[in-house]
């Protein structure tokens, strides 16, 4: 590293930096020179860009000879007068009053007979298992807006699971972890009658 690469030389052709005020690095903020101003309007036309009023060159200008001809070429606009009217304000009407009743069937305070949620109809299975007598399997029924008919025929064939507790086995693995594995039963409610 010692060598004479490292070792400043004097030279001839050694950098100057420019000997003017402002750097060139400054842009249109710096205020302009008052010679600067002067070659800004010399270079600007001497006829005026906008009139007043229309004169023959503005007249001249604004027709387009070749506009002209395209649209003579297309000639006079045909009518289909069998087309089909499209009606948008009935669709969106329609649309309208449909996401209406949708809302108003979601509402809690006013649901739809025999229609349930998920988590609604889990949570009425479920407690059908506890019922006693045909009067409080009627009141929950009316509960969840269900006819007696309906639940009856419903809980033939769907229920909530049931752990049957005598099937419970406890088994641990390898590592210790413990696992529950049992059956599950279906109940049905014991009605007085």
């Amino acid at each position: 590293m010692g060598t004479i690469s490292s070792k400043t030389v004097p030279s001839k052709a050694a950098r100057t930096l420019p000997k003017e005020k402002n750097p060139s690095w400054a842009g249109s903020r710096t205020p302009l020179k008052h010679d600067s101003t002067q070659e800004i309007r010399r270079s600007m036309p001497s006829r005026p860009l906008a009139f007043e009023n229309r004169t023959d060159a503005v007249e001249a200008d604004a027709k387009d000879p070749q506009f002209m001809s395209k649209l003579s070429q297309l000639g006079p606009v045909r009518v289909d007068h069998h087309m089909r009217s499209v009606r948008p304000a009935d669709y969106i009407q329609q649309m309208h009053r449909s996401r209406l009743q949708s809302e108003v069937e979601a509402l809690p305070s006013h649901s739809t007979q025999n229609r349930l949620l998920a988590s609604s109809l889990s949570e009425l299975l479920e407690t059908r298992k506890v019922v006693k007598s045909q009067a409080d399997l009627q009141a929950l029924a009316e509960q969840y807006h269900i006819d007696v008919t309906k639940l009856v025929e419903l809980a033939t064939f769907i229920n909530t699971p049931s752990i049957d507790e005598s099937t419970i086995v406890r088994s641990k693995n390898q590592d210790g972890e413990e696992t529950l594995t049992m059956k599950a039963r279906w109940i049905d409610p014991k009605l007085e009658t």
